[in-house]
C-alpha cells in the first residue's frame, strides 16, 4: 500500500491526427515501419480509426500489439491477438475520452508481469518527475524496477526526460487513479490513497484536528508514505516497514524509535523541524538520506549505522557544523554524494602550522560528488555566517573517485591542491581568496569548469599561470629578460569576464607560450622585429640557422589600438587572437590569451608572445602570422622574429632545460584541440558564448569551411561529447540525487 496527501489534475487538450497520420503512427510502434505488415493492414486501419486521432492512444495501442518481424513463426498467433484486441475495443462505448481510457486500460492489462503493473501504479502516484536512478534504488528489490521501467517505456506508458527523470502523460496518471479507485468504494481498502480528504479521514479516525500513528500501525503492507505539513500523534512502536518515507515540513525534533524500519531505502525529510538525527539501529537497506533545509538541525550522529548509505544531503542546514558529522562521514564506505552547501563549515583546525587553516575531514574514498559551497539563497543573505568560513583540506589526493567538486563562494580557500585526475566538474566561482589550483596529473580532464570572478586566481595547472613581472628574475625570462626593465609599467588587464587584474605588468604562461602586454611604450626599438609590417598579418620563410645554433621558437609582436571609426556610443566586442600557420607542413595554431590589455584612448598596446615551435620549424618553411581583433580595435603593426639558441650558451641552455613543458603545449600533443586536420584552436573557455563574433573576423580565424558551432565549448573535443552535467548523466544510474 502507498500513501500520499496530494493530487493535482491538469486540463490537457488533445491534438488529433488525420486517418493517414494515425495509421503511420500506429504502424511505426507496432511494426517499426510507417506501413502495416502484410496481412495486418485491415486490422490496423480499424484500430487506428478507433483511436480517433489521439497520438497517445495510437502509441500505447501500437506498442502493446508489437509484432516482431524477426519471428515470422509468431505471425499467425499475433493476428489472433490483433483480432481479439479489436473485438474487445469494439465493445467499449462512449466519447473520445472514454475510448482513449479504454485503450490505455487494455494496454495496462496486457503488461506481461504483475510487478510491471505495480511499478506503473507506483510511479504514476509517487514518482513522476523523479530521477530514474532514484526510483530504481527504492523499488528494484521488490518490483525489479530497472527492467520494469524499460518495459513501460517500450509500451509507451512512460518516458524519460533529457535530464533522466520519469515522465508520464496526464491521461495515463488519470488512468492509474481510476484503476485504484475501482478497487473499493472504501479508501481504506484500496492499495493506494492519494487525495487529501480521503487521507485525512483515514489518519484522523474521525477526529479532524488530530492525525494518529495508530491509523498506520495496522497497515502492514504500507511501502511508500508521502506527507507534507502533517503532524502525527502517538506511538511509533508498530509503525509499518516502509521502503520510502517522504515527510517534508515534519514537526518532529528527533527521530522516534520505530519510525525507521530495517527495510527503509530512502528518507526525504527536508524542510523539517529536526534538531537531532540519530539512527536508532543499523539500517542496512538505507541508501538515501535527505535532510536539506532542516534549519534547526545541530547534530547528526552514528551514521555508521547506515553502512550502505550512498547519498547524504545536508544542504542549507544552517545550524549544523561539519564537525558534528565529519567523524561519522568517514565510516560511510559507499558514500557517493555529499551535499553540505550553505552550512556551518567551521571545524577543528590542526594546530600544526604546516596544516594551518585545513579542516581535518575524513572523507570516504568512494565519494564522487562533493558540494561544499557557502552559497545561500538570496532570501537568506541577511544571515550572519560570521567566522563560519569554509576551511577545506587543500589536498584531495585520497579522493580518487571524486567527479564533481563545488566550493563556489567559499571565501577562505586559498588553494586547491592535487585534485583527482578523474575530476570532471569543478566550480570555484566567487572564491575571492583562491590563488592556485593543481591536479594530480598534468593532463587535466575537466569537462566543466567555472571560475568566474576569482580575482586572485593566478595559477590553474594545465590552464594558465599569471605572475607579476616584478616577481620574476631575469633568469626566469630567458631571451625576454629585457622586459624586466618595465616591471612598473601600468597596464589595464582584464580577463574574458572583463574582470580587472593587477595594474602592473604580468607575465602569462599558457599552452607553453610566454606573453605580456606593454602599454604606452614609445621606444622604436621595441616596435621593430626581424619581420615587421604595418598591417595585421605577415609571411616569411624560415632561414637557415646560424652556425652552432638551432631554432628554439618564434617571437610574435602585435600592436593594437582603438579604431578611429569607433563611435562613443558604439558597443565593442573585445577579441584578441593570434593565428600562426606553417603552410609547408600544413599546421595552424589559433590562440587567444586568458587576459588582454585595454588600450588607452591615445595609446597603442603591444602584445609580446613567445611560441616554443622550434621542433616544427625547419629552414624553408613558409610561416604566416595574423593578428585578429574584434570590433572597436584595429591592428597597427604585426611582427615576428625567430629565437635561436647557441649550443655554447650555458645560461640559455640551462633556462630552456628548466622550462618544464606540460603535455598540452604548442609543439606537443594538441590532439584534443584539433578542429580539422592540422588546425588547432587553443582555448578552454567558451569565448563565443559571451561575445557575438562578426562573420568577418570569425572567418579570418577559422575560414568559411568550418561550422562556427565547432568553436562552442571551452574545450572542443571534450565538450562535444559531454551531454549535460555529471549529476544529470549519473542520475539515471542512481548514483546521485540532490535537488
Amino acid at each position: 500500500m502507498v500513501w500520499s496527501i496530494s493530487w493535482s489534475c491538469k486540463v490537457h487538450e488533445l491534438e488529433l491526427l488525420n486517418d493517414d497520420e494515425s495509421l503511420e503512427l500506429l504502424s511505426s510502434h507496432a511494426f517499426g515501419s510507417k506501413l502495416p505488415m502484410e496481412g495486418f493492414k485491415e486490422l490496423a486501419v480499424h484500430l487506428a480509426q478507433y483511436c480517433a486521432g489521439s497520438p497517445l492512444a495510437l502509441k500505447v495501442l501500437g506498442s502493446s500489439l508489437f509484432v516482431d518481424v524477426g519471428q515470422p513463426w509468431k505471425i499467425n498467433s499475433m493476428l489472433e491477438v490483433w483480432r481479439s484486441a479489436l473485438n474487445s475495443l469494439n465493445s467499449l462505448k462512449g466519447d473520445l475520452d472514454c475510448k482513449i481510457q479504454g485503450i490505455l486500460q487494455k494496454s495496462f492489462d496486457s503488461l506481461p508481469h504483475a510487478s510491471n503493473k505495480e511499478l506503473f501504479l507506483h510511479i504514476a502516484f509517487f514518482f513522476v518527475g523523479e530521477y530514474e536512478g532514484y526510483v530504481v534504488k527504492i523499488m528494484e528489490n521488490d518490483w525489479h524496477a530497472k527492467a520494469g521501467i524499460r518495459t513501460l517505456i517500450n509500451r509507451c506508458l512512460l518516458t524519460i526526460s533529457p535530464k533522466k527523470k520519469l515522465m508520464m502523460h496526464q491521461l495515463l496518471q488519470e488512468m492509474a487513479r481510476n484503476i485504484v479507485l475501482q478497487e473499493s468504494r472504501d479508501p481504506a481498502a484500496r492499495s493506494r490513497v492519494l487525495q487529501n480528504d480521503e487521507s485525512y479521514r483515514l489518519l484522523s479516525k474521525g477526529e479532524p484536528t488530530t492525525l494518529k500513528t495508530a491509523s498506520l500501525a495496522t497497515m502492514d503492507k504500507l511501502k511508500f508514505l508521502k506527507l507534507k505539513h502533517v503532524e502525527l500523534k502517538g506511538s511509533y512502536k508498530n509503525f509499518p516497514e516502509l521502503r520510502w518515507l517522504c515527510w517534508s515540513h515534519c514537526h518532529l525534533e528527533k527521530i522516534p524509535s520505530g519510525l525507521l524500519g530495517s527495510r527503509l531505502v530512502a528518507i526525504d525529510m527536508r524542510n523539517g523541524g529536526l534538531e537531532k538525527f540519530e539512527p536508532p539501529m543499523v539500517l542496512n537497506s538505507m541508501k538515501i538520506l535527505n535532510l536539506g533545509w532542516s534549519i534547526n538541525l545541530v547534530s547528526v550522529r552514528h551514521l555508521s549505522r547506515l553502512p550502505n548509505l550512498e547519498t547524504l544531503i545536508l544542504s542549507f542546514c544552517f545550524s549544523l557544523s561539519l564537525t558534528h558529522v565529519c567523524e561519522s562521514i568517514g565510516c560511510l564506505k559507499k558514500l557517493s554524494l555529499l551535499d553540505f552547501r550553505g552550512c556551518n563549515h567551521r571545524g577543528k583546525v590542526a594546530s600544526n602550522k604546516k596544516y594551518e587553516n585545513q579542516l581535518l575531514v575524513p572523507l570516504p574514498d568512494s565519494l564522487k560528488v562533493l558540494f561544499l559551497s557557502e552559497q545561500s539563497p538570496s532570501f537568506y543573505n541577511h544571515m550572519n555566517f560570521g567566522s563560519n568560513l569554509l576551511m577545506t583540506p587543500t589536498n584531495y589526493t585520497n579522493l580518487k573517485m571524486l567527479r564533481v567538486l563545488d566550493v563556489s563562494r567559499s571565501q577562505n580557500i586559498k588553494s586547491l591542491l592535487c585534485l583527482p585526475s578523474a575530476l570532471q566538474e569543478l566550480y570555484t566561482s566567487w572564491c575571492y581568496s583562491l590563488e592556485k589550483i593543481t591536479f594530480q596529473s598534468a593532463r587535466c580532464r575537466l569537462r566543466k569548469f567555472e571560475y568566474n570572478f576569482c580575482k586572485n586566481l593566478c595559477e590553474i595547472q594545465g590552464f594558465y599561470k599569471l605572475v607579476p613581472l616584478a616577481n620574476l628574475d631575469e633568469a626566469d625570462l630567458g631571451h625576454m629578460k629585457w622586459i624586466k626593465a618595465y616591471h612598473d609599467t601600468k597596464v589595464d588587464l582584464k580577463d574574458v569576464d572583463v574582470f580587472k587584474f593587477d595594474w602592473h605588468m604580468q607575465v602569462l604562461y599558457e599552452y607553453g607560450t610566454i606573453s605580456t602586454f606593454l602599454q604606452g611604450i614609445k621606444a622604436q626599438s621595441l616596435l621593430t622585429s626581424e619581420y615587421m609590417l604595418s598591417s595585421a598579418s605577415l609571411s616569411f620563410r624560415v632561414p637557415s640557422s646560424p652556425e652552432k645554433c638551432r631554432i628554439r621558437g618564434l617571437n610574435i609582436i602585435a600592436s593594437y589600438r582603438f579604431s578611429d571609426t569607433l563611435h562613443e556610443d558604439e558597443d565593442t566586442k573585445w577579441a584578441l587572437f593570434t593565428k600562426v600557420s606553417n603552410t609547408t607542413k600544413g599546421l595552424t595554431w589559433m590562440y587567444n590569451p586568458f587576459i588582454y590589455d585595454i588600450p588607452g584612448t591615445e595609446e597603442d598596446v603591444m602584445w609580446l608572445s613567445y611560441w616554443p615551435l622550434g621542433n616544427i620549424l625547419d629552414a624553408g618553411d613558409e610561416i604566416n602570422v595574423s593578428i585578429i581583433v574584434g570590433d572597436g580595435w584595429e591592428v597597427s603593426r604585426c611582427g615576428a622574429s625567430l629565437v635561436f639558441i647557441d649550443d655554447d650558451d650555458e645560461v640559455e641552455l640551462e633556462y630552456y632545460k628548466n622550462y618544464k613543458k606540460e603535455e598540452e603545449v604548442i609543439g606537443g600533443d594538441l590532439s584534443e584541440f584539433e578542429l580539422t586536420t592540422g588546425a588547432y584552436y587553443l582555448c578552454r573557455r567558451d569565448y563565443f558564448k559571451s561575445t557575438t563574433p562578426t562573420p568577418d573576423w570569425l572567418n579570418m580565424l577559422v575560414g568559411d569551411t568550418l561550422p562556427h558551432k565547432d568553436l562552442r565549448g571551452w574545450r572542443k573535443s571534450l565538450q562535444a561529447d559531454y551531454e549535460g552535467s555529471y549529476m544529470e548523466r549519473q542520475a539515471c544510474k542512481g548514483d546521485t540525487h540532490s535537488d
